[in-house]
């Protein structure tokens, strides 16, 4: 189908006020940028909202704590969410509206991590992060107010990419339960060849270009078919929590995400995917203006709820 008109509308605006590609800007300048477009976007009221600071090897760790009413007092599981932009851009602040939503929606306490960005700190940094914050959660129940025996994770893009890694990880390490991955428009093959790269390449927000930037920043001189950077490289995916994989038909990554849908379900690993015919990479976060991300939200949240209240 064609470009939803919803969509079609939020292209033709930003066309109109024109600006650089990120690829085409400094990672600190591109931050800025995604900061002023990102935060326009206001979420509901939460319950409780805390920063943290969480010890790690490699230094204090920020993350935010959304705690609904809905979970005070009633032992439900736990959310971590991993924002999306590219490895590079994005924090606490680009992805509060988003976690917002997913806390009302699902009943359950979200966890939202600040991992380190690229290119200062390059693969695994990124991950060594939300592995540390899953350590974490795992061990503070009580301080969360969460039955901590049920964990999800979840991101969009760059997000997505570090939930499916980290359930990788965590399967070969045995680490600490993971009960569910929510996967949006994921980043799961950093080869970046899959046919949707070039199709899409242009017009729909995220491009090509960038996502090479993004790529180059992220892994510097490692190999991007290797496994353990690209999720859908993996020899076998038995075993890995259930998924719910939301992808868009108009984005440079769907391929890649809707092939990773197909090998978890290859696999053996209870799998549902949805497409949003129309829609564009970063389409779940625009709440206030797309009925579609209204819909992925709300299906996000039962997926969520499902498992965790």
């Amino acid at each position: 189908m064609p470009v939803h008109p919803q969509v079609q509308t939020i292209l033709d605006a930003m066309a109109q006020m024109g600006g650089p590609d990120p690829s085409e800007l400094s990672p600190p300048e591109a931050r800025e940028m995604y900061r002023a477009i990102t935060t326009m976007e206001q979420g509901p009221e939460v319950q409780r909202v805390d920063d943290r600071l969480l010890p790690t090897e490699a230094g204090d760790l920020p993350v935010r704590v959304y705690t609904p009413e809905e979970a005070v007092g009633a032992n439900h599981g736990v959310l971590l969410w991993f924002h999306g932009g590219g490895w590079v851009i994005g924090d606490l602040d680009t992805a509060d509206a988003t976690c917002r939503h997913l806390a009302n929606g699902s009943g359950a306490v979200v966890v939202s991590v600040d991992y380190r960005l690229a290119p200062e700190h390059r693969c695994p940094a990124a991950l060594d992060d939300c592995a540390a914050a899953l350590a974490w959660t795992a061990e503070n129940g009580e301080l969360l107010g969460a039955d901590v025996s049920r964990v999800a994770v979840g991101g969009d893009s760059a997000g997505g990419h570090l939930a499916a890694s980290l359930c990788q990880r965590t399967l070969r390490e045995f680490g600490p339960d993971i009960d569910f991955q929510l996967l949006v428009y994921p980043v799961t093959d950093l080869t970046l060849s899959h046919p949707s790269i070039d199709e899409n390449a242009e017009g729909y927000f995220l491009t090509k270009k960038t996502m090479l930037w993004f790529r180059d920043h992220y892994l510097g001189d490692q190999d991007p078919t290797d496994a353990a950077v690209s999720p859908l490289r993996a020899e076998d995916l038995s075993g890995l929590p259930p998924a719910l994989v939301i992808t868009a038909e108009y984005d440079p990554l769907r391929d890649e995400g809707e092939a990773y849908a197909r090998r978890l379900e290859e696999a053996g690993v209870p799998t549902r995917h949805v497409r949003y015919d129309g829609q564009i990479h970063g389409f779940f976060a625009m709440t206030s203006m797309l009925d579609d991300a209204r819909h992925a939200v709300g299906l996000a949240s039962g997926a969520l709820r499902s498992v965790l209240t």
